[in-house]
């Protein structure tokens, strides 16, 4: 009889290291694409050489892994959020200086009291009041909101607030 006795080669070969899978980006593969890549490997198995047991537990735990890199990632994500809420939070009341640039690419000083915080896409943005006691507004007549990233200092209390242009 043909074919008794021989081996057939498994449908899907093993990988020969425990890092993540690459796609073509760069990026790991997700949680949802290595269960779906896992069990489209049992499925295909091949039932007279079934998967060692060893592999299976490797597998598991590896999926345990990422699946707590997953976790972490997202808290610490969250945690830098607030974080910056709680720091931006912190300005308020202070003579801030920030540099802005307009629509033609000009960049120039504004100094200003922080007089509140808005969260903006999950990040922190803060409103300033001027000498005149008035808030900053935009070209529209919008509340001109800024990002910490273009403060560029943080007047002493008893300073003058004037703006020095850079």
């Amino acid at each position: 009889m043909a074919g008794v006795g021989t081996t057939q080669s498994p449908i899907v070969t093993q990988p020969s290291n425990t890092a993540p899978a690459q796609t073509g980006t760069g990026q790991s593969l997700g949680a949802t694409a290595f269960l779906s890549l896992l069990t489209t490997e049992l499925q295909n198995q091949d039932p007279l050489n079934p998967m060692d047991s060893t592999q299976s537990v490797t597998q598991l735990a590896q999926f345990q892994a990422l699946q707590s890199q997953v976790t972490m990632a997202d808290s610490f994500q969250s945690f830098q959020g607030q974080f910056a809420i709680s720091q931006a939070a912190s300005l308020i009341g202070l003579t801030v200086a920030v540099n802005t640039t307009d629509g033609a690419g000009n960049t120039s000083t504004q100094t200003g009291v922080v007089s509140g915080i808005q969260i903006v896409n999950g990040k922190p943005e803060f409103a300033l009041t001027g000498s005149n006691g008035q808030v900053i507004t935009g070209s529209d007549g919008s509340v001109q909101l800024f990002q910490p990233s273009q403060i560029t200092a943080i007047v002493p209390s008893g300073s003058s607030s004037s703006s020095s242009g850079g």
